[in-house]
């Protein structure tokens, strides 16, 4: 408070000596202001300086709540936890309530003589005994008022509170500073952190294709790989299931590279025969052999400046992947009855669904040439691992088939939706795309419904295939149909039955008898 408040609680030093310690005061209040981000940590240093300099036998800082308006006690001085858990009011509610109401600080030279003085916090056991003066004052930021600051010191006639008012405001418009270049340091850091959300969103969705849904984080990490790699020349190996959409990263890493405006080719390895496959990578010469009455152009020399993409890789021959590793090797190949080498700058991308180290280990698959396709490997999940992907693909397929098959499907029913998220799909995206365009093409009112989906993906509700029964009747039932088929096996003899499942003659006997099945009846 100010220099007329001495420690002992008369508020009163010697005049010589204010300023110094007002100035100290205030020092000592702007370090502590500025060393934490977090204000509210240093409310309780700023009242507890104040009680050191000053002698204030209370002192407290009430914020204003931003959900509902009331007003809180978010630091105290000379309170317990109870008494400042008490402080609560509304604007216009005692005399902290009115100096946030109206702005306006509030001097009070005897608290026991003041009716808006509340004592709500109990902090004050006897108004009547203990005169009590009492200053708040209005916390603001430009014309809003974010709370007020309050103390509290032994009455003395002799002591004019203007001083203790004047010292109160400076510190009030102190924290108020503080409290402004916080929510600014908030608000840019805020708005940084915005702004790298929208720079990754924009990366993701520009190595995205159209058609390549998935915002879970298996397929967020595919797209990060593909933004990684798609501008290098580097030579992908792309892993996953079958159906999980391997030619689809394919296309997304050859049309987001520098080579996107040249050819790109792909080659089913496994859906070549051994017997062209060789003329289909590297083309042949006139006469090579038998029906090659022209000279022809293998797939790698069609994809020159481009990308070549082989999928299935997995399943070459042997022979083929010999040839296939000097071309990565060396980037040059013969044509099939030609021994002239051919140069070719072409980018290679791989697929397979199969495990190389495994065909590794069976010397299907050649080692040196697996470390040649494995310079960068991206592995897609299968959409079991994803499924929070599931309806955002079913109702791209829906809106697909829809316009391939001119109709209007609005939606797909919860019961069919939850149908497809307990499904485990084998099949992975292809099979999802196979069933919604079926489910499109079945329905007649624009709605896909559980009945539309294949019977894989009924439930017992949809099928109506509910088990029947209690569990005691159907294990009755099923331990009946196995005695039965016991003793048939062994022409009504039941030792021989017994021991055939398992159990002891007596409990063969004490089972037969129960379900009341007679073993002579199997006697041929």
């Amino acid at each position: 408070m100010n220099s007329t408040i001495a420690p002992a609680g008369t508020m009163t030093n010697p005049k010589d000596s204010s300023d110094i310690a007002e100035f100290a005061l205030l020092f000592e209040i702007s370090q502590i202001l500025d060393r934490s981000v977090d204000l509210r940590d240093e409310l309780g240093p700023v009242l507890k300086a104040m009680e050191r300099n000053t002698g204030m036998l209370r002192g407290t800082i009430t914020l204003v709540d931003r959900e509902n308006g009331e007003l809180y006690i978010e630091a105290a001085h000379g309170l317990s936890g109870d008494q400042a858990e008490r402080g609560r009011y509304k604007k216009g509610e005692g005399v902290v309530g009115q100096v946030v109401e109206s702005g306006k600080p509030v001097v009070i030279p005897r608290v026991s003589q003041e009716p808006l003085f509340l004592n709500r916090t109990k902090a004050r056991k006897n108004l009547n005994k203990d005169e009590i003066s009492y200053i708040c004052v209005p916390i603001k930021m430009e014309t809003a008022v974010i709370g007020a600051l309050s103390a509290d010191r032994l009455f003395d006639a002799d002591t004019a509170l203007e001083e203790d008012l004047r010292l109160l405001s400076i510190i009030a418009s102190m924290i108020a500073q503080a409290v402004r270049l916080r929510q600014e340091h908030q608000e840019e850091r805020k708005r940084l952190l915005d702004e790298n959300t929208r720079l990754q969103h924009q990366l993701q969705e520009k190595f995205r294709p159209a058609n390549m849904i998935g915002r879970s984080s298996g397929m967020q990490a595919v797209f990060d790989l593909i933004a990684q790699v798609a501008k290098s020349d580097a030579t992908v190996l792309i892993r996953g299931e079958s159906g999980v959409g391997k030619e689809l990263v394919a296309h997304s890493l050859h049309y987001n590279s520098s080579r996107a405006s040249k050819a790109f080719v792909r080659v089913n390895c496994a859906a070549l025969p051994e017997s062209v496959i060789e003329s289909e990578l590297f083309g042949h010469e006139k006469g090579a052999f038998t029906g090659a009455i022209d000279q022809r152009k293998g797939r790698f020399e069609l994809a020159h400046g481009g990308t070549i993409f082989l999928d299935e890789i997995g399943d070459l021959s042997p022979q083929t992947q010999v040839k296939l590793l000097r071309v990565l090797q060396e980037r040059e190949f013969e044509r099939v009855g030609s021994a002239e080498p051919h140069k070719v700058d072409v980018r290679v991308i791989a697929a397979t669904n199969r495990d190389l180290e495994e065909l590794i280990k069976d010397n299907t698959f050649r080692q040196d040439l697996y470390y040649r396709l494995n310079v960068f490997p991206v592995h897609i999940p299968p959409l079991r691992e994803r499924r929070t992907d599931i309806l955002e693909l079913a109702n791209f397929f829906v809106e697909k088939y829809s316009k391939v098959n001119a109709k209007y499907v609005r939606r797909i029913s919860t019961p069919a939706i939850d149908m497809l998220m307990s499904y485990h799909w084998p099949g992975n995206v292809r099979e999802l795309e196979n069933v919604i365009e079926r489910a499109v093409l079945l329905t007649t009112d624009d709605v896909v419904h559980g009945h539309h989906l294949p019977p894989t993906l009924q439930t017992a509700e949809a099928s109506n295939t509910k088990i029947q029964g209690r569990l005691d009747e159907t294990l009755a039932r099923v331990e009946r149909e196995l005695l039965i088929e016991a003793l048939k096996n062994a022409k009504g003899n039941k030792a021989q039955a017994a021991r055939d499942l398992g159990i002891t003659e007596r409990l063969m006997g004490l089972r037969v008898k129960r379900h009341n099945v007679e073993p002579k009846q199997f006697k041929s």
